[in-house]
């Protein structure tokens, strides 16, 4: 970092921190309802601390305390480990009005020294883009986790102002970002309300009863119903390479043909799975809330095939294919195919035959494709709500990030001449803890074999055993 204002300077995180510390291995979660309260590995947020669930430790306030495993108000958390590596070195203060409290060993806990930070601006600058890039760059993926241990994260670099101006920083930041939290809140709450009249809207748009002139008929008898062609590691290769669609590509309303695999379809194979514009596909494995998940095949890509984690359905005579596809959205939303679920590892299964026998209402042609474009016109609107409230969303995150750099460079409050500089008040922390190192103990005179073993512990940021001081 260059370029500094007047009074600021650069440190790190072990400048100005106490103690960087795992927190204790839970082995055992719930072992001890009356135990001493542990956060979860996912309380942490950027700029928010969940305590609203929480298990029990099976170590007891005693124990803790010795092992200097309590949080304490000030205390910074932050995430360890993490699937999404944005998360990794998420950052969030410990209020004040606690209780006893502790914290699991994939979170890491920096206790500052308060009379040259405030926590909460280091809260504030481990938010900022330019040291959460760094943060990034400091994290390790191993098995699909990204992860940052104690020692990297104390070598973070960031820029620090004279304690007053921190307290300027903080004051201007947090009135600027409460307004700006309350918005981004609002529409939140705004996209919410307009999955739910999405749902409502093709729920109604599809009654099951729906006069004299519909028929309420099976699957089965709409149309044909086939899974799709297993894969198998020989066809990976061959001579007739054809594209596949899978689960991965189809999504409600709306094939992705970002990532589409290809696969050997000898020619009279290939005809057996081969797509037909106006095919319905829906999801035959996938969480039970997304099961079967449909979209209408349009022709992209061309020539293509699909796999057996997908169920296509072929109208019959009498039936639209936009028509289908809408009953197959209005039984996702109402929840009709979770009904007839079979779960395996975990995964929702719709099997063919279950399918084959869900109800199917079939109005009119002429009246279908009426339905279908109102509908449409009513969905699109939705749509377009929806779009401008993520655009929104979009414009948000982008200020939130702006005033954070700004923050962090000085150029969100003015300086004071009179504020005595940060390296000053480092200088003399540095002092004091060098006068404060304690003299190391005269060796034993006994030899290795007649001193008893010390004990061990594993810790948490590299599980090694580590001695324990006798």
């Amino acid at each position: 970092m260059t370029d500094l204002p007047v009074g600021w300077t650069e440190v790190t995180l072990g400048d100005v921190a106490e103690s960087v510390k795992n927190g204790i291995f839970v082995s055992r979660p719930d072992a001890e309802p009356n135990g001493v309260p542990i956060l979860r590995i996912n309380a942490v947020r950027p700029g928010a601390l969940r305590l609203d669930d929480v298990r029990y430790s099976a170590k007891d306030r005693d124990e803790l305390s010795k092992s200097d495993a309590l949080l304490v108000p000030g205390d910074l958390l932050f995430t360890r480990y993490n699937g999404n590596i944005n998360y990794v070195g998420a950052c969030a203060m410990v209020p004040d009005c606690l209780g006893d409290l502790t914290y699991p060993d994939k979170l890491i806990r920096a206790r500052l020294n308060q009379d040259v930070v405030d926590p909460r601006y280091i809260q504030y600058a481990f938010e900022a883009p330019q040291v959460r890039s760094l943060v990034r760059s400091s994290a390790r993926t191993t098995a699909g986790q990204a992860g940052i241990s104690g020692s990297s994260l104390k070598s973070i670099p960031f820029s620090l102002p004279p304690l007053v101006e921190q307290r300027r920083i903080v004051a201007a930041l947090e009135g600027q970002l409460s307004l700006l939290d309350a918005g981004t809140e609002l529409l939140r709450l705004s996209q919410q309300r307009l999955g739910r009249l999405k749902k409502r809207v093709l729920v109604e748009a599809v009654p099951l009863d729906g006069g004299s002139r519909w028929r309420l008929v099976t699957v089965a008898d709409a149309g044909t119903v086939d899974l799709g062609r297993q894969r198998h590691p020989d066809w990976h290769n061959g001579p007739h390479m054809r594209p596949y669609l899978r689960v991965a590509n189809v999504f409600e309303d709306r094939i992705d043909t970002s990532d589409v695999m290809e696969m050997d379809f000898p020619p009279a194979v290939f005809e057996k799975f081969r797509l037909r514009e106006g095919d319905v596909l829906l999801n035959e494995g996938q969480s039970p809330e997304l099961l079967g998940r449909p979209a209408l095949y349009r022709g992209v890509p061309k020539d293509a095939a699909f796999t057996n984690s997908i169920l296509r359905f072929r109208t019959g005579p009498g039936v639209d294919p936009e028509w289908a596809l809408l009953v197959f959205r209005r039984h996702m939303h109402a929840g009709r195919f979770t009904r007839e679920v079979r779960i395996t590892t975990n995964i929702a299964h719709l099997s063919a035959g279950r399918f084959k026998a869900v109800e199917f209402p079939i109005p009119p042609l002429s009246e279908q494709r009426e339905i279908v474009a109102r509908t449409s016109d009513l969905l699109g609107g939705i749509d377009r709500l929806t779009e401008a409230t993520t655009i929104a969303q979009r414009r948000a995150a982008a200020l939130r990030a702006s005033l954070l750099s700004e923050a962090f460079a000085g150029q969100l409050v003015p300086q004071d001449p009179n504020d005595e500089p940060a390296s000053e008040l480092l200088a003399r922390i540095r002092a004091e803890r060098a006068a404060t190192v304690p003299k190391q103990r005269a060796r034993s005179r006994r030899t290795p074999k007649e001193l008893p073993a010390p004990p061990t512990r594993v810790t948490g940021d590299d599980y090694q055993q580590e001695a324990l001081p006798l």
